[in-house]
């Protein structure tokens, strides 16, 4: 599947806008705070119905404006259209649209139009809390599992319910606290089950992406940790229950799931350069994307590329030049403020291609550019 047009209103910075891409590639060049970024995003929220900085709704809403509207349209891969609209009014929920008709519940969009985004805040993979590495499981399983975004569904909702008894002043209903326990164990071992299955499959897809991009300098890997190899989920979530009620939250589930990051067999939170992380960051999203072809019977997300290049040695960005420029991809959205990185791209590449000029949220197709 690939975007074909995109009408854009009132999002962040952009006022507005109407665009027609390329199947294959399409280039966006401007300095930063420009609304590069601001158009990915524009894009990402179309597939997973949110915006990919983790802001409220209301928030993406360009200032002094009290509603945005997104539509999509797409060409399917037997060559038909699907039309997708979004909306909100200020105050109001959001309407979300597939070929006119609204979903019932966001979750039955998910993993309609698979897309991977490699952006510089995936740096907080690597630096910040487990949380974000959990998320990095959840969006790329999400899109090809109905079942996990159920089971995680049902798990939070067990998990919400139990903290608010723990929290509680009176002691907590023995029988309620069990039997939230039970379903935390239930739906936690499918959830866990099924990242572990994930990072299995995705460990040697990142390493021959790295070894590629940093032509086999370093080593790299990734574990999956989780409560669930200690013991039966529910013994490890009772155990401590008295624990959890001092605490006021529970200490133990898939909650607290976690993903290893090591270079040279070390942390890479603590070992890697700025280069290595990069590299790292940007060859675990590559790996998602080649999963997710993989999963979905050679469907090709939509790649999204937001300034990949900064903190790169030549040699690694001739590296992923030569990756993103193959006939491996789909439909693929870059950004950067150098455009000698995209007229290289360019240069070495046979795919069909746009290029587009931001400038303070106005976005303009760059008609006769040599390059």
């Amino acid at each position: 599947m690939f975007l074909n047009k995109l009408s854009i209103v009132n999002y962040k910075n952009i006022c507005e806008a109407g665009l027609v891409f390329s199947p294959k590639l399409n280039c966006f060049i401007g300095h930063n705070g420009e609304g590069k970024t601001n158009l990915l995003d524009a894009v990402y929220y179309l597939s997973f119905c949110r915006s990919s900085c983790s802001v409220t709704d209301s928030n993406v809403m360009r200032h002094g404006t009290d509603f945005f509207m997104l539509d999509g349209r797409y060409v399917n891969d037997e060559g038909g259209d699907e039309d997708i609209t979004c909306g909100m009014k200020r105050g109001l929920k959001k309407h979300f649209k597939r070929n006119k008709k609204e979903y019932k519940r966001l979750s039955a969009h998910i993993g309609l139009i698979p897309l991977i985004l490699v952006s510089p805040a995936d740096t907080v993979l690597i630096d910040g809390g487990s949380e974000e590495r959990r998320r990095l499981m959840d969006v790329v399983i999400s899109q090809f599992d109905v079942t996990y975004i159920e089971a995680l569904s049902r798990y939070n909702k067990a998990l919400q319910q139990r903290n608010s008894l723990l929290r509680a002043e009176a002691e907590p209903d023995a029988d309620l606290m069990g039997l939230l326990e039970e379903q935390m164990a239930v739906q936690g071992e499918i959830v866990a089950g099924k990242r572990k299955a994930f990072v299995d499959e995705l460990v040697p897809l990142f390493q021959s992406f790295y070894g590629s991009i940093s032509q086999e300098k370093e080593s790299v890997s990734l574990a999956y940790q989780s409560h669930c190899q200690r013991g039966p989920l529910l013994d490890v979530i009772r155990r401590d229950r008295f624990k959890d009620r001092a605490v006021g939250y529970s200490l133990h589930g898939i909650h607290r799931d976690d993903l290893e990051m090591l270079i040279g067999g070390y942390p890479i939170r603590r070992e890697g350069s700025q280069g290595q992380n990069k590299t790292f960051v940007i060859s675990l999203k590559l790996a998602q994307f080649e999963f997710l072809k993989r999963i979905r019977s050679n469907v090709r997300p939509i790649l999204l590329l937001d300034d990949i290049f900064d903190k790169l040695d030549a040699g690694r960005v001739e590296q992923i030049v030569r990756i993103v420029g193959g006939e491996g991809f789909g439909q693929i959205f870059m950004t950067d403020t150098n455009r000698e990185h995209l007229d290289q791209i360019l240069r070495g590449s046979t795919l069909d291609y746009k290029l587009f000029l931001v400038e303070k949220g106005e976005i303009k197709q760059w008609e006769g550019s040599d390059v």
